[in-house]
This record gives structure tokens, sequence and C-alpha cells, in this order.
């Protein structure tokens, strides 16, 4: 069924189809560290190691590796390993993570910003500041999560570059495309991806309920949208079970995307 066809009524909501997202993202990905910032990005990690990816590794989101998977806001029942912030800088820069980060603003070729609104010499909104997002994006996969999708996020050219995009690795030369890859854009609406010949910004699927057009009026630049657009995969009963019983039975994915 494509995207533009309508959709049947379902009881899957639109914080689970998030979560089933970013549990995707991670899908085959062995044993790398993922490192998800945001509670639907942490509930489909947990979500991946649970299901299709057992050996990723997962963090208590501090200092260590955890051996099992708790709920979200719990404290992990086993541990298996150390990883103060030493190693886990080590971890970014030989590639072993997948990060999954959010972002304030982000452009059609991937650039990411997280620093400020307006511009550098004056700043409209001071955010977090660069942070480690420059290394991530050059050293390790790196994707991002937006909870709430709109024109003020995705915009035609970010203020500052805190994330590296294609069109700046490309412009910087082999050294910053050697590793660099970003391999996924998930938000509220749907995912997103730069499988595209001038690798800019393509709507790989939608989240049922969500139109196309609904996705270009909340774009601040012009997507590639397929000729058929697929719906975002349906959870498996197994995968509901999973997040609404064992990993958030709190409901705190509601929270970050309201029904």
């Amino acid at each position: 069924m494509s995207a533009t066809e309508t959709t049947a009524a379902t009881t899957t909501s639109r914080a689970e189809y998030c979560v089933v997202a970013c549990a995707e993202a991670w899908r085959s990905a062995g044993e790398v560290l993922a490192s998800p910032m945001g509670t639907v990005p942490a509930i489909g990690a947990r979500l991946a190691k649970l299901t299709f990816s057992p050996e990723l590794l997962l963090t208590d989101g501090e200092a260590l590796l955890m051996a099992d998977v708790p709920a979200i806001g719990s404290k992990p029942g086993a541990v298996e390993g150390w990883l103060p912030f030493r190693q886990h800088l080590t971890l970014t820069a030989t590639g072993r993570r997948h990060v999954m980060m959010g972002a304030s603003q982000i452009d059609r070729h991937g650039n990411q910003n997280i620093s400020c609104i307006g511009d550098w010499a004056k700043p409209a909104r001071q955010l977090l500041g660069v942070r480690g997002a420059p290394v991530n994006t050059l050293n390790n996969p790196t994707s991002y999560w937006v909870p709430k999708h709109s024109a003020r996020v995705f915009v035609e050219h970010v203020d500052m570059v805190s994330g590296v995009g294609y069109d700046r690795a490309a412009a910087a030369g082999p050294s910053a495309t050697r590793y660099h890859r970003v391999p996924d854009v998930i938000t509220n609406l749907g995912v997103f991806d730069f499988e595209t010949p001038d690798r800019t910004m393509r709507l790989r699927s939608l989240h049922p309920g969500v139109t196309v057009e609904e996705v270009t009026g909340a774009t601040g630049f012009a997507l590639t949208i397929p000729d058929e657009v697929p719906y975002t995969r349906e959870p498996t009963e197994d995968e509901l079970r999973l997040i609404r019983e064992v990993i958030d039975p709190k409901g705190l994915r509601e929270r970050e995307v309201p029904a």
C-alpha cells in the first residue's frame, strides 16, 4: 500500500511507529554502542536490542554498559562493563557507535545545528553548543530524531553547522567523507534519508495517518518525493508487548509524541 492511499484505523499510536522507526536504525548494527538521545530513540534502541540486534551495546546514560534491558527510568539489573567518558570518546573516534542526536535545525544536505539560532555574532537564541556533533558525524553513523517536524527545524540553511552534512563533508575531501554517514532522520511525521544522486533529503516513509502534503508543508526546502511512498512498517504483536509492558510501561513515549 502506498502512503497516498487511505489508511485503516489502527491501535498502534504515532509514538509507537516512531519507536519502531528508531529501532530500525540499529537493525543488524552488530556489536556497536547505541547512543540514543531522547525518550523515543532510547525505547527504540532497547527494542532493537531485545529483538533483531541482540549484540547492540547499551549504556545507562552515565558510565555503565548494561547487561540487561531495563524499563526506561529504571536501573539495570546487571552490568557488563565500565564505560567512562574517556573510553566513550575512544569508541566515537574509532567508529564503533551509532548515535541518534536531536536537531534544532537540519537542512536538505543533512547539516545539523544545536548551537545557536540567528547570526553567530549576535544569536537570537543560545543553545547547547556544537558538543560532540562534528566528531560524531565524521567518525561514526549519525542519525537524527526530531519529535516535532516543522519548517523551523527543517530549514534551507542551518544558522550554524554543528553536525556535518553531505555537501560540507564532500567539500572537505576524503578525510571527512571516509566514515561520514547519516543513515536516518526520523520525525513524528515520517522517516527520511539521503539516498539520492545529489545526497539531499528524501522522504522514505510516512507514518500511517500522515500525508505527503503534510510533510512538505512542514518542511522549509524541497524534498525528494518518490512516486510511491510506503508507510512506516507496522510493529509486530511481540514488539508492541515489549514497548508497552517491558520497556516503557509508564507510557513516556506518548508524552514526547502526543496522539
